[in-house]
């Protein structure tokens, strides 16, 4: 029965649009994931699986652009605002950490 719903979902895949929205694409890409991770599909029906979830990665990375280029073109244009695009891979600068006092003490030690 898992073989016949994954053979049905590479053929939406095929036949189906790219969904619009972003939660679509993310939602038909968790199914996918979800099918490929159960490990009951066949080699070829895992090869279309696996197509079809790229395919959806690249429709996301699609939406996210265009979302980030209208969000760019509302602050340059209503705010004024210069803006900068976003940076991926690029870490946070690390918080500073508390001193260090020493050993705890008994009042510290209490669980409660």
């Amino acid at each position: 029965m898992a073989k016949d719903s994954a053979k049905d979902t590479a053929k939406e895949g095929k036949d189906a649009a790219a969904p619009e929205q972003y939660g679509d694409v993310v939602g038909r890409l968790e199914g996918v994931v979800a099918q490929l991770e159960a490990g009951t599909l066949s080699l070829e029906d895992s090869l279309k699986a696996f197509e079809e979830g790229i395919k959806l990665v690249r429709r996301g990375e699609q939406l996210l652009n265009a979302a980030e280029h209208r969000i760019e073109l509302l602050l340059s244009e209503e705010g004024k605002d210069t803006a900068v695009p976003l940076q991926t891979g690029v870490k946070p600068p690390a918080l500073p950490s508390a001193p260090r006092r020493g050993p705890p003490s008994a009042d510290e030690d209490v669980p409660f």
